[in-house]
């Protein structure tokens, strides 16, 4: 097959080629740019939150008497007085404790850094061994 390049005609562009591109980059962009939105409102509901210190804090001397203490601090690490427990070595000292007195109030004093988990799992230990009369220590 001869091609004459002496012939009036232009060399075209495929334009049809060229809208198909640029349909698929609008489409691949507008795409991108949903999920981008999406990501970015599921951050706006994350919020960071600091918890407050307690305005209205119970004084000490008019709190019930004899509680047990349990400390928790930042790293999770749990004591009743000066004994540093494991989980299961205070699930022992609560069952003891709840056997022996069982209207005992129990006072948590967390860290402020303390994780909510720790404490959620020291308050769960009280409620299984049936002690229910519990109080957070706070600062005003």
């Amino acid at each position: 097959m001869r091609i004459d390049i002496d012939d009036d005609e232009q060399p075209e562009i495929g334009l049809i080629a060229l809208i198909d591109c640029i349909f698929f980059l609008l489409m691949f962009f507008m795409v991108a740019t949903s999920f981008k939105q999406k990501e970015d409102k599921q951050r706006e509901k994350q919020m960071p939150i600091t918890l407050p210190r307690s305005s209205a804090s119970l004084d000490m001397a008019k709190a019930a008497p004899d509680p047990l203490v349990i400390v928790v601090d930042k790293r999770g690490n749990v004591a009743i007085g000066k004994d540093t427990l494991s989980s299961e070595g205070l699930h022992e000292r609560l069952r003891d404790e709840a056997a022996r007195s069982p209207g005992r109030p129990v006072r948590i004093d967390g860290d402020g850094g303390a994780s909510y988990q720790s404490i959620v799992h020291v308050l769960d230990l009280c409620q299984f061994e049936g002690l229910t009369t519990i109080s957070m220590h706070t600062r005003r």
